[in-house]
């Protein structure tokens, strides 16, 4: 059986190539690919195409994206290897004869790097009928999965506003896949277990990333959808079956008889998948001239949760974006969050700047409302123009005292809609906006640019051009607070498609944005974290990880946003205020110190020692962020859940490890921190936030796996430590 192995100096991927049957990925190594000459489990075909003029083979009849009578017709062609200075790239094209469907997978991975990016590219032969497309998977595969169905785990993470990264574990029978184990026709196969977003809130329900781990061994194959829309990826299990997979269907005068199933399981797979038919309106006809794409993924394996993720992070570091910010991670105030709320006005403003350049910020952002005469700012969005009412010396005169206070300014805008009560709603023509039905579509009183539209890309980039060149701006914060449904129909084979093609659209908006303003700073916000996802990420520069104003819930989620955002742009939010003790001050700074600090709160109310706690923690994030940008994360007390007594989370360096810690106040005072990085080695402790001066010092020892805290404050209290091993 033909073999294809792809081997780069830190991935491998080894396929199987038959004559009789599709291209399956079989191994996925970061070290040695497995000498096993044949890999009996190994049915899973590499691409799934699912359409209306071939649905399910005879062997899967249901409505999951593994079986489909295409995949198992795809016959491997032929497969180039490239490799440039700095990526790796692997293509496999398979046809089948019958349809003239030719489908091209291409793997790509940053040298050096233990992950890789998969896509697959659909076509018809010339001189072949077109064929129409529900889905058609980015990657599917059985690899790296232990055949022990029973002892996997499914790694995923639910999402809603202000409740954002909740990661969780369930095994994979618990969760619904149920072993019915028949004695024939298989139909243990009909289910699956799945996770999907809805319209353009990519991580709105779920974040659009997962693990799948086998609970003895820890191994994890770790994945992520890079996508800004819709997607969806599940985990099922298939059975061996007797016949070749090509099979004729039930009922065809070549079949020679029912299925049947030998109850030896071929264990699990995972299809990754962008919109699909049954769940998000997608269709695409393709012909000779019209190719499709599917959203890129991208995945790794390693021999635990920590450890797979850290790869991909790895991954996202060496494929994103250059930005001249990407080492500098400039301290961003913002005047929202437990602030003004969405009500900038000059007086409110002015004590405001210097008081954040007080304590260090860099860059000063004014949030939702400059924009608006009137006291509510939500359906005047779109124009852009500067408010009169609440500058009466002109925006220019606040963005100048942000300058002359040492920091960059900012402005809040979301530029994918148009409020019903702006000049741009009447001045703009419909094939601007997303549209169903002739109508544009409405919700909460904005319409949506499409942003497939020249005109509707021509008004922004105006809009943009005004105010970085004009008026100075720096920063951006982009924010994203209403969805329009499945899509649009107008001037697109399907409602699904429309909205992917203005889904795509966006991405290269801002691509042309920065290359315009490459030292512009712009922001990822879709009501909180909603639209966090590596699409948008591989092009801006920070990620705000939520919307939530309890400083005692805040941790979780900036927590578990560091298993799918890199520290350097999770933009968590401290916002302290007067009213405040110090502990809960210092409590909210440490929120912000896990990642990218966000900085708010109505700090020209403080009293100067208040200011010094606050600027004590700026300081100590300036002194870790060039730490942050290539630091590994790990979890020593687990991934947070929603109600647990102490979060931790660990940034690790090869001799050098920060780690935060929050004490809720019904926790009990001592925590055991597992920090394999630090066991066995001789290591000091010291405590750099806050200052010991201020608040007391933790108390700590070293054990065999890490070391224990002990917090001696009977209310809420958090710290930033510092380990480092002695030489």
């Amino acid at each position: 059986m033909p073999v294809i192995d792809w081997i780069t100096p830190a991935f491998a991927l080894r396929f199987l190539a038959g004559d009789d049957q599709p291209v399956r990925l079989v191994d996925i190594s970061t070290s040695k690919l497995s000498a096993e000459p044949t890999y009996p489990r190994a049915h899973q075909p590499l691409v799934e195409v699912f359409g209306p003029q071939y649905g399910n083979t005879n062997n899967s009849n249901s409505g999951r994206y593994s079986g489909t009578k295409l995949g198992t017709m795809l016959r491997y062609v032929t497969h180039h290897v490239t490799s440039e200075a700095t990526l790796d790239q692997l293509t496999i094209e398979q046809h089948d004869p019958v349809t003239g469907l030719t489908c091209v997978s291409t793997f790509t991975a940053p040298v050096g790097v233990p992950a890789a990016r998969a896509a697959t590219t659909v076509s018809i032969a010339p001189g072949r009928p077109p064929l129409t497309l529900w889905a058609v998977t980015s990657l599917a595969t059985g690899a790296a999965i232990s055949s022990d169905i029973n002892a996997l785990d499914i790694w995923s993470a639910r999402c809603t506003w202000s409740a954002e990264n909740r990661w969780s574990s369930q095994p994979l029978r618990a969760a619904g896949l149920a072993s019915t184990q028949p004695r024939a026709r298989g139909e243990t196969c009909r289910s699956a277990l799945s996770f999907a977003s809805q319209s353009t809130w990519s991580s709105g329900e779920h974040v659009p990333a997962g693990a799948v781990q086998d609970r003895n061994t820890s191994v994890t194959l770790a994945f992520q959808i890079e996508h800004n829309g819709p997607w969806l990826w599940e985990a099922g299990e298939r059975p061996k079956w007797t016949e070749a997979l090509d099979a004729p269907d039930v009922g065809s005068a070549e079949a020679a008889g029912p299925p049947v199933h030998n109850n030896d399981d071929d264990g699990a797979y995972i299809a990754l998948l962008g919109p699909t038919d049954g769940l998000h309106q997608w269709s695409y006809v393709v012909d000779s001239d019209r190719p499709f794409t599917t959203v890129p993924v991208s995945f790794t394996v390693a021999d635990s949760f920590d450890q797979a993720f850290t790869q991909l992070a790895g991954y996202r570091r060496a494929i994103r974006r250059d930005h001249p910010q990407n080492e500098t991670l400039p301290v961003i105030f913002n005047d929202y969050m437990d602030t003004l709320e969405g009500d900038p006005t000059e007086a409110k403003l002015l004590p405001l700047i210097a008081a954040a350049a007080a304590v260090g910020c860099e860059y000063f952002c004014i949030d939702a409302g400059w924009y608006d005469d009137t006291s509510g700012w939500w359906a005047s969005v779109g124009d852009w123009q500067p408010s009169t009412v609440r500058f009466p010396n002109g925006l220019g005169y606040v963005l100048d005292a942000i300058r002359d206070h040492g920091m960059v300014p900012g402005l809040w805008l979301e530029p994918e809609v148009v409020g019903v009560d702006s000049s741009a709603a009447s001045m703009l023509p419909d094939d601007a906006f997303l549209q169903r039905a002739g109508v544009r579509i409405r919700e909460r009183d904005r319409y949506f640019l499409d942003l497939r539209s020249h005109t509707a890309r021509a008004h922004l980039d105006a809009a943009v051009d005004r105010l970085v060149g004009e008026m100075g701006v720096g920063f951006f914060k982009l924010d994203y607070n209403v969805t329009p449904g499945a899509g649009t129909d107008y001037d697109t084979p399907s409602v699904g498609h429309g909205l992917l093609e203005h889904n795509r659209a966006l991405l290269t908006w801002l691509e042309s944005v920065l290359d315009r303003h490459p030292t512009l700073v712009l922001e990822n916000c879709g009501s909180g974290a909603l639209r966090s996802d590596f699409a948008m990420l591989s092009r801006l520069q920070l990620q705000s990880t939520s919307d939530q104003q309890d400083p005692l819930l805040y941790p979780a989620i900036a927590v578990g946003a560091l298993v799918h955002i890199l520290p350097e742009q999770a933009g968590n939010w401290s916002y302290p205020q007067a009213t405040m003790s110090d502990e809960m001050i210092a409590f909210n700074m440490c929120t912000g110190l896990a990642g990218r600090l966000y900085q708010a709160g109505l700090l020209d109310r403080m009293t100067p020692d208040q200011l010094a706690l606050v600027a004590a923690g700026i300081s100590a994030h300036k002194d870790l962020r060039n730490f942050l940008t290539h630091a590994a994360v790990s979890f020593p007390t687990g991934l947070p859940s929603w109600d647990d007594a102490w979060i931790t989370v660990a940034f690790n360096g090869d001799d050098e490890t920060y780690l935060l810690a929050w004490r809720q106040k019904h926790a009990p005072s001592e925590v055991s921190l597992n920090l394999p990085v630090l066991a066995g080695r001789n290591v000091e402790v010291t405590q750099v936030y806050p200052p010991v001066k201020t608040l007391p010092e933790w108390n700590w020892s070293h054990t065999a796996t890490g070391i224990t805290l002990n917090a001696s404050e009977k209310d809420a209290a958090a710290r930033l430590l510092r380990a480092v091993v002695a030489r």
